[in-house]
């Protein structure tokens, strides 16, 4: 393509921060098996025989979105950040946070937590926002490798809650694109034929066959199918080099473009919306065959009553669970209680067969987490 052409291609460019149209919600569909007490599923395998399978895109898009956040900054940005180091740093694009030293941070579970900007570039879009509550936790692999080609497929994941629940697949469909949008350069950009919607900026870039990150999703053309990323070995070294010696002052001359950076048009997100995103996250996990990550996810009542062992045995026989129809009513004592009708694809005799339940929930805080505190379940008869 000419320069011409890429000039209108870049005068079209967005920036995307902000609300998100999901492309591919996995909130549709749900995993495994009700039996009478836990609720829901389990694989039909043995996990010690899959474990070395490939991985497929299921798995690869659960694992990643375990370590994709959303950030919200005091000013009303919104973007997506995601795990890097065990220190409990996430990567992020520099305009998702410019101007904020404080951020707060929404997990995949559920979980709201503080972090600092500790890192941010001046011309380059990328920062790091650490989290101390993250420490420990294994991140995403980063590609330092392979450089992405032409015909890649890839994954671009934005953040986890709400409508920021998006996945959208693609291939690399150019390469060393260079764009300049103030106050940021970037060079050597990967152009991607998977759209990035308002709130993934800052999301990972994710190998469709690896599930290593490729790179940082950053901006995307206002109009059709095209989103450009960053390379993240073009920017490991300056993330790692604020993680081992943080920022003691932030810059404060990085002129935002408001015409291009523009502020989420993504409303707050309520105990209503959390509650009922916790549900699906909670059957996305079985689906994926994640017990010990689902069994994190509900309360301590009914932990103490029901042993991992017997919470995931509660799961073996059921292929896969669809989520029909899901409800919330907030009560009056900060609690939820969210009603699903799902269908569970069951082992019966041999052979998998769909039966319809109606499940319940009750879901609230505990220790500043939010729980799924109890859950009961019932088969729906045919008349």
């Amino acid at each position: 393509m000419n320069r011409n052409g890429w000039i209108c291609i870049i005068a079209s460019l967005l920036v995307l921060v902000g609300g998100t149209i999901g492309v591919v919600q996995i909130h549709n569909e749900v995993p495994k098996r009700l039996i009478n007490a836990p609720l829901l599923a389990q694989p039909t395998a043995d996990e010690s025989e899959t474990a070395g399978a490939d991985k497929t895109l299921k798995d690869i898009i659960f694992a990643t979105q375990k370590l994709v956040v959303m950030i919200e900054t005091d000013n009303g940005l919104i973007g997506s950040g995601f795990l890097y180091n065990d220190q409990g740093d996430l990567i992020t694009n520099g305009h998702v946070v410019i101007g904020a030293h404080a951020v707060k941070v929404r997990t995949a579970d559920a979980r709201e937590l503080e972090g600092t900007v500790i890192g941010i570039g001046t011309d380059v879009d990328v920062a790091v926002v650490r989290v101390p509550e993250l420490a420990g936790t294994k991140p995403l692999e980063m590609e330092t490798e392979h450089v992405g080609e032409i015909g890649d497929e890839v994954i671009a994941i934005g953040s986890p809650l709400g409508y920021q629940n998006t996945v959208t697949t693609g291939i690399i469909s150019g390469v060393g694109r260079e764009l300049n949008i103030d106050p940021y350069v970037y060079k050597d950009m990967y152009q991607i034929s998977a759209p990035i919607a308002h709130g993934n900026s800052g999301g990972p870039l994710v190998d469709r066959e690896t599930g290593a990150v490729l790179g940082i999703n950053s901006a995307g053309a206002e109009q059709g199918a095209i989103g450009f990323s960053i390379p993240i070995g073009q920017v490991l070294s300056l993330v790692e080099g604020w993680s081992a010696s943080p920022m003691t002052e932030l810059p404060s001359n990085i002129a935002m473009d408001s015409d291009i950076f523009q502020e989420g048009a993504v409303g707050d997100v309520t105990f209503e919306d959390m509650a009922s995103y916790l549900v699906t996250h909670f059957y996305d996990s079985l689906n994926s065959g994640d017990y010990v990550y689902a069994y994190s996810l509900i309360g301590s009542t009914w932990t103490a009553s029901t042993s991992y062992e017997k919470f995931r045995e509660g799961y073996i026989g059921t292929k896969n669970i669809t989520i029909d129809d899901i409800s919330v009513q907030v009560q009056e004592d900060e609690t939820a209680v969210v009603t699903a009708r799902i269908t569970a694809q069951e082992r019966v005799d041999g052979a998998f067969t769909d039966t319809p339940y109606k499940v319940v929930y009750t879901v609230g805080y505990e220790n500043d987490q939010l729980k799924l505190l109890s859950g009961k379940g019932q088969r729906i008869e045919n008349k």
